[in-house]
């Protein structure tokens, strides 16, 4: 199959193994993905309070907030977009839209441009994550789909963490900017270039289409698709929920762990440490969990990881006497919980939809999900402002919990049902 055409060069055949080459290539492709997101877990809250004289909490994770919003409507639009544009064009666009990031990053004369920074990022992260996810799922088939998910996710979020341990080192040694941010440089180029390699998935897609039991959905448009995926459906009304409120745990801590625990006299190394173990977890745990979904059912993994990340919000404060061991315990119990969810929600999402359909869920779905980066972060400022960090942390950890029981109440696994 060439990069330009995305005919095949040779037999079309589903499968993790018939496709190890591309398939290997997208996972380091979302390295690069997961890597540019990750400069800002560590030093852009203390970048406005430290940097910019911020005072207010909502104003701080205002950044989250432009990130969040924008990154939810591009997936959406994302979806929509493969129904006139190959996987291979969205993807290298995405990067494109990545260019000035770091640079911005590093030299922003006002905390405003900051903000508009994270609107790059959202679209960047928005098409690119996006399609590596779609594109893994149309290489390897309907039987593999959990694992496929799940190496994605890890390939991402463990590039997330390390670099937020990375950034979290530079920047006690060197400073909160420029030399942090300015490793997204490298991710950036990476990405671009390999996304220019890697092959169009189209041909996979219409096999898999060829060899589907049921026909394709008639009449069902973009707007059906997100009615169908947000309520109607009852599994994947379950998967949209929980992945809203598995975000919005992501978002709050991304800009509450920093303050919280600098506020309890931990440093900037420390706080990467936190900050960069979650998702190293959250990363690295989305290989085994991706397989067990397949094998079990999506359903129990979904539930008791939400149950899981209620646990580890508890941790951080149950244990904040002493900050260090309350970080990493709440960040680790965070990661395996968020591990858990993950790639079992985006295999739900697909077990749920015709494959001609399953772009457009599964944009909706991302909607949805990483809506929950702008909603955590408005909630978190605006609980953090009336009653501080730490009511936000267990108002969070109840929110969670009840959004693994609607999980159990919602959804189904076909193979099981």
């Amino acid at each position: 199959m060439s990069g330009a055409s995305g005919r095949a060069a040779g037999p079309v055949r589903l499968g993790l193994r018939e496709n190890r080459l591309q398939f290997s290539l997208l996972v380091v492709v979302n390295v690069c993905v997961g890597g540019l997101v990750g400069l800002e877990r560590t030093t852009v809250p203390l970048i406005g309070t430290d940097v910019f004289g911020l005072t207010s909490d909502l104003a701080v994770f205002s950044f989250i907030i432009a990130f969040g919003l924008t990154k939810a409507c591009t997936n959406l639009a994302a979806g929509a977009l493969t129904a006139r544009f190959r996987r291979k064009q969205i993807l290298v666009a995405g990067w494109l839209l990545g260019v000035p990031v770091p640079f911005v990053l590093a030299w922003a004369p006002s905390w405003g441009w900051i903000v508009g920074a994270n609107v790059l990022l959202g679209l960047n992260q928005g098409l690119t994550w996006s399609m590596t996810v779609n594109m893994k799922i149309d290489l390897v088939g309907p039987a593999r789909r959990g694992l496929a998910t799940g190496l994605n996710e890890a390939a991402g979020y463990t590039a997330v963490g390390v670099t937020a341990l990375l950034t979290g080192y530079l920047a006690a040694a060197y400073g909160l900017r420029p030399a942090p941010e300015l490793v997204g440089v490298v991710f950036v180029a990476a990405g671009l270039a390999l996304s220019l390699v890697v092959r169009d998935t189209a041909a996979h897609v219409a096999l898999e289409l060829s060899r589907h039991a049921e026909p394709p959905p008639t009449g069902e448009g973009a707007a059906a698709t997100f009615t169908r995926t947000s309520w109607h459906n009852r599994s994947l009304r379950g998967a949209s929920q929980a992945g809203l409120v598995n975000n919005l745990n992501d978002g709050l801590t991304w800009g509450v762990f920093p303050l919280l625990f600098t506020e309890h006299g931990l440093g900037l190394t420390a706080v990467g440490l936190i900050k960069g173990l979650y998702p190293v977890l959250w990363g690295l745990g989305q290989i085994p969990t991706g397989h067990l979904a397949d094998r079990f059912g999506r359903k129990p993994l979904i539930v008791h990881g939400m149950l899981v990340q209620a646990a580890g919000l508890v941790l951080a404060l149950a244990l904040l006497a002493r900050p260090l061991l309350a970080g990493v315990l709440s960040a680790v119990a965070l990661g395996l919980g968020t591990a858990m969810v993950y790639p079992a929600l985006l295999a739900s999402v697909s077990d749920h939809t015709h494959p001609s359909r399953r772009a457009g869920a599964l944009g909706t779905y991302r909607f949805w999900r990483d809506l929950g980066y702008a909603v955590g972060a408005l909630v978190a400022g605006v609980l953090a402002d009336a009653l501080g960090l730490n009511a936000t942390v267990v108002a969070a950890a109840v929110l969670t919990a009840v959004s693994g029981l609607l999980a159990a109440r919602w959804i189904t696994d076909p193979a099981r049902a």
